[in-house]
């Protein structure tokens, strides 16, 4: 049986862009300053005890092609102006898209208006000046924004290359269902009446295609993506479509496994997924409200001893990185667990105050995260984790949402691929894998070298050391 490929994904570079030519922004952040304390200056005026306000604006590219031909151009293009006005303990929040001075006057005095028939909430207020950002942290650069000066041709002519290149791997790959490129930039500026002013720019830029394998009813569809910051990091077209191709013919000819109960092996992209739950469990909104399985879990072992997982906001570049948080609060780079045991919680302003604790400068969610384990070594590659799974399941794909997060219950659908002796005998599909997030965690064995970064999440492939597999 042919194993799955781990080809690595190589980069292409391409022209660098001047970021000022070509943002494509329409406003500069000092008028998006402007904007921010005309509203701020308006709520004091008609008596809101404290207001905070945010102007953004984002645009950009997406182009979608399949079988050869264009299927779809989109540019897009919004901006927005939010207000949030405090009268006491009173909240109101409004928006608009208009940025006169009229429509500004009118959202703030809307919010207001909504604080004022709001009931009262001891916990609502503004961060504490305090917890504001410094100056210096504020003005960072982490190298998040590189526009891409790329046409909407340009665009389609590599989605083209990229789904061109999946399709020659190999005659079994009969169809697709696309590729695509995205060009995405955005930018904001923020302040409130406790101290903060703050704002940058950044971009996400991506390319995607996902071919399908086979004929009749052996038919197997796969995907894979290349997402950066910088389109100078992309993977090339050529790379990103052959490597989609062969994880597709990986999965020809799948067959259903008999119901077990096996040791489970999750790839890295899915591995995040479980890093995902994680920060999810013991999140401000999940821990107040009680419906959390990690409720209570600070400083308790969560995790085996060798598991460690950080949180890094000043990653250059990171998909994660921010140089504060969504309220102007201070980031830092911290030990979430260390030896398997739980060091902190991601928390608002509010979610804090709910918890009668502090800040951890979270709203907006984590930062770029790190799940790792003091027993991997630098060679133990996909190859590896395999002979530590010795016999049990592969899993590559997930379906579902299948996580109840007050009990940590887990059901996913998957497919994957069946190992015996550390080696890949046969694909499998129409399976579900089921346990409970608690026991899941504690049953980590090891977490590889082969280091993926989904997201703002960064983990290698992890080995659970039993989990329910229902089959045929």
């Amino acid at each position: 049986m042919k194993k799955l490929p781990i080809t690595p994904i190589t980069t292409v570079k391409t022209a660098s862009s001047d970021k000022l030519s070509d943002s494509g922004f329409a406003y500069s952040l000092p008028y998006f300053e402007t904007l921010v304390d005309a509203a701020l200056t308006h709520a004091k005026k008609i008596g809101a005890t404290d207001a905070g306000a945010e102007v953004s604006e984002g645009c950009g590219l997406s182009v979608s092609v399949r079988n050869g031909e264009l299927e779809n151009v989109e540019r897009n293009r919004d901006k927005s102006l939010g207000v949030t006005v405090y009268v006491g303990k009173r909240r109101g929040n409004a928006s608009t898209s208009d940025f006169s001075q009229v429509a500004i006057e009118q959202t703030v005095s809307a919010a207001f208006d909504i604080a004022r028939f709001t009931a009262e909430d001891p916990f609502a207020s503004l961060p504490d000046e305090k917890d504001i950002a410094p100056l210096a942290d504020r003005k960072r650069d982490l190298e998040l924004f590189f526009p891409w000066a790329i046409t909407s041709e340009q665009a389609a002519q590599l989605a083209l290359e990229c789904e061109s290149a999946a399709l020659a791997v190999d005659k079994r790959i009969t169809n697709s269902e696309g590729a695509a490129v995205s060009a995405q930039q955005s930018q904001f500026f923020s302040a409130h009446t406790h101290g903060f002013r703050g704002g940058y720019a950044t971009s996400r830029h991506s390319l995607s295609v996902s071919p399908i394998a086979g004929k009749g009813k052996d038919m197997q569809r796969d995907a894979w993506y290349s997402s950066m910051r910088s389109s100078e990091e992309l993977a090339s077209a050529q790379a990103v479509g052959r490597y989609a191709a062969e994880r597709a013919l990986s999965r020809l000819k799948a067959r259903k496994i008999p119901t077990t109960e096996c040791p489970v092996l999750f790839e890295s992209p899915l591995a995040a997924g479980l890093l995902g739950a994680f920060v999810q469990a013991i999140s401000g909104g999940a821990l107040y409200r009680k419906s959390s399985f990690l409720l209570d879990s600070l400083g308790k072992q969560v995790f085996p001893k060798h598991i460690d997982v950080a949180e890094d906001p000043f990653v250059f570049r990171g998909k994660g990185s921010s140089p504060f948080d969504d309220e102007g609060v201070r980031v830092r780079a911290r030990k979430v667990v260390e030896s398997g045991k739980v060091q902190g919680y991601f928390l608002s302003s509010y979610s804090a105050r709910k918890l009668g604790m502090q800040t951890t400068g979270n709203s907006g969610g984590s930062h770029n995260m790190t799940f790792t384990s003091k027993l991997t070594k630098a060679g133990d590659d996909l190859d590896v984790m395999l002979q530590k799974l010795g016999t049990g399941l592969f899993v590559t794909e997930l379906m579902g949402q299948g996580v109840n997060y007050v009990t940590g219950d887990y059901s996913r659908g998957a497919s994957g691929f069946w190992v015996e002796k550390g080696r890949i005998v046969f694909p499998v599909h129409e399976i579900t894998i089921a346990g409970n997030m608690l026991a899941m965690f504690k049953g980590i064995e090891a977490v590889g070298a082969d280091t993926y970064n989904y997201g703002a999440k960064t983990v290698g492939s992890i080995l659970i050391n039993r989990m329910k597999v229902a089959g045929s």
